[in-house]
């Protein structure tokens, strides 16, 4: 399915049962939705918009009745059994990525202001939010809800739910308090409206990804549960939270499984952003922290859908009877709306990977080529971009345009490669490739001055051997990090390969207690404020964002700014570019590798709407349904 920017910023809530990613949330235009009534108007006396969106009218106006893309007759009833990925022991998206290990699965029990469109690229409309109103300088913008959003108890969503849930979420989570750091007060202005006031004018983002917000139950938070303790929103709790979505937690073993039930009662059922979604009675997510064993679970039957992220499991593991008769499906589903650097990533804020040169020789150790020969069946393709899969913003050739004129104000600050050279993955494959490329590699340790001496790859200036730890969670991800070691040991590094745990890894990783991590961010077709959360300054040192590499960079930061401020889709895209070319030339990663489809796999007891939202990738299991019929030839079969 596809997720918003809110997802992206929740890598580790959602990312366990959200494996793939999808479009995302962007910039809005003002005037290019339809205003609710031309008489009607916002307490601050703009007219009112049902949605929000960047290129453009939006599709549907604001009559519409539902989505191109869902079947408004989709029967309700049955379940849909996931795989979801590591462990969990915490119900508070509050305090997810800083505290616990949060079950991805707890943030389909809230709703958000606005919701996506999943046939448009980087539009929204209104979910608790029934209308959006904000002036032409981006000042501020102003949110109605509607009369009918209630909780689970029955009790009304509030403005002052909203303002709860933006100060909780910027004061205990670190990824939100920078996102929304330009946000400088929410305030209640009428019985339903609430009014979100920005630090400055300009940022033409901010009215949209305020609406992202996932809201929260002020009452609940602020009351105590059932021994009678004041809950608190700064810390983990396994206790079920309360929701406004359409599903709500059933049941939960912790570590192993959740269980969420539709609610038959939902407020938003009929809204047109929900005809047709949410078709399922429960949605089950079975916890694996190892994939062979998830697929062996898959092919008993013990859940009914896989999303495959292993190249060699999708060319080897399939094979069994359930394939052949038909009763298990194998499909890909194109990604068509947004990008992804998945690398290597160098711990900057240690000493010895500061230097851009030692980076680039880890780069050139790097042979790709023959590991997608021999582990990934010649799958994959390497990244070559930190927006890999979004043709438009990714730099390519040498600056043009208006990219060369956003670089000239920085001419004295990048590297000057940026400017005279297209930017190329060293390329491996073949023996003599290999020799030239490790030849390369130690010619760039020679100039960060390393030498080799007895076969060991040595500081010249302390006499200790250049050393490096290659850090898992995954224990299927050894295979690859041990095809790296050896090409690594070659020049002389010392490389230890280890997995931890999934709690150890990520309290590791908050602490920046590593050499080597992989990593993945993932690029939206609209890039916004989530840039410096991946590459500002002021992200390196806050533990849990999203700054895993440490870039402390003023052009970056700069160049930050300018796809933040961006006037129009040209000034955003040559500044993408820009920022793209900068951090590619300052070799901050070591890039891996992508593929443009999402493989999944699936017991065939599940029907979909004939047509696919463009920009939805598989759109299950929200705008899918149970079919029996198809579950019934199933069981004959078995």
């Amino acid at each position: 399915m596809a997720i918003t920017r809110r997802d992206l910023l929740l890598t580790g809530t959602a990312a366990a049962v959200l494996p793939a990613l999808g479009s995302t949330a962007g910039v809005p235009v003002v005037g290019t939705a339809h205003a609710q009534s031309a008489s009607e108007l916002s307490s601050s006396g703009l007219p009112w918009r049902h949605a929000l969106s960047l290129f453009g009218k939006v599709k549907y106006p604001a009559d519409f009745k539902r989505f191109d893309y869902v079947n408004p007759d989709a029967p309700k009833g049955g379940v849909a059994r996931q795989i979801a990925v590591g462990t969990f022991d915490n119900f508070n998206i509050v305090v997810s990525g800083v505290k616990g290990q949060v079950a991805g699965a707890v943030a389909f029990i809230y709703e958000s202001l606005l919701t996506q469109s999943l046939d448009e690229v980087s539009t929204e409309y209104g979910a608790l939010a029934e209308a959006v109103s904000h002036p032409d300088d981006f000042s501020f913008v102003t949110y109605r809800l509607r009369p009918q959003a209630k909780w689970h108890d029955g009790k009304p969503v509030t403005p002052e739910d909203v303002i709860f849930s933006l100060d909780s979420f910027k004061k205990h989570h670190p990824m939100y308090s920078a996102y929304y750091s330009h946000v400088v007060k929410a305030e209640k202005v009428g019985e339903r409206e609430v009014k979100f006031v920005f630090d400055a004018p300009g940022n033409r983002e901010l009215p949209q990804i305020v609406g992202q917000l996932i809201v929260l139950p002020k009452h609940w938070w602020e009351g105590t549960d059932a021994q009678g303790r004041k809950r608190d929103v700064s810390t983990t709790t396994l206790e079920v939270p309360l929701g406004s979505g359409p599903y709500k937690i059933k049941d939960f073993v912790a570590g192993r499984s959740i269980a969420l039930e539709r609610v038959k009662d939902y407020w938003g059922r009929d809204l047109p952003v929900n005809v047709g979604r949410n078709n399922f009675d429960e949605l089950r997510y079975e916890y694996f922290r190892d994939a062979t064993v998830a697929i062996e679970a898959f092919k008993a039957d013990q859940v009914d859908w896989r999303t495959e992220n292993s190249a060699k499991n999708w060319a080897t593991a399939y094979d069994f009877p359930a394939v052949s008769e038909k009763r298990v499906i194998l499909e890909e589903f194109a990604n068509r709306s947004s990008g992804v650097m998945q690398a290597f990533v160098p711990n900057l804020r240690r000493a010895k990977f500061s230097d851009p040169r030692v980076r680039r020789a880890l780069n050139y150790a790097f042979d790709f080529e023959e590991m997608n020969k021999q582990i990934f069946f010649g799958q994959y393709k390497r990244i070559s971009s930190y927006f890999d899969g979004i043709d438009e913003l990714m730099a390519t050739g040498l600056p043009q345009g208006k990219e060369l004129e956003v670089l000239e104000t920085l001419r004295a600050q990048v590297p000057p490669e940026v400017f005279t050279t297209a930017y190329t993955n060293p390329v491996g494959g073949s023996p003599e490739a290999v020799r030239d490329n490790l030849r390369e590699a130690l010619r760039l340790f020679k100039e960060a001055g390393y030498e080799v001496r007895d076969r060991k790859l040595i500081d010249v200036k302390t006499g200790a051997q250049f050393s490096l730890e290659l850090l898992n969670s995954d224990p299927s991800f050894e295979r690859i990090t041990l095809f790296y070691k050896p090409s690594l040991e070659r020049l002389g590094i010392a490389v230890t390969v280890r997995t931890v745990d999934p709690t150890q890894y990520e309290n590791r990783t908050r602490e920046w207690d590593f050499d080597i991590v992989t990593n993945s961010w993932g690029e939206s077709q609209s890039p916004g404020n989530e840039q410096r959360e991946f590459w500002s300054s002021k992200s390196a040192d806050i533990a849990g964002s999203r700054n895993i590499a440490g870039i402390k960079n003023p052009a970056v930061d700069k160049l930050i700014e300018r796809v933040i401020y961006a006037t129009d889709r040209d000034d955003l895209v040559a500044a993408t570019k820009a920022l793209d070319r900068v951090l590619l030339w300052n070799h901050y990663v070591v890039p891996q590798w992508t593929y443009n489809k999402v493989r999944t796999a699936r017991w065939d007891r599940f029907g979909r709407p004939a047509e696919l939202p463009k920009y939805g990738q598989s759109g299950f299991p929200f705008i899918w349904w149970y079919d029996a019929d198809k579950a019934a030839r199933i069981a004959r079969k078995s």
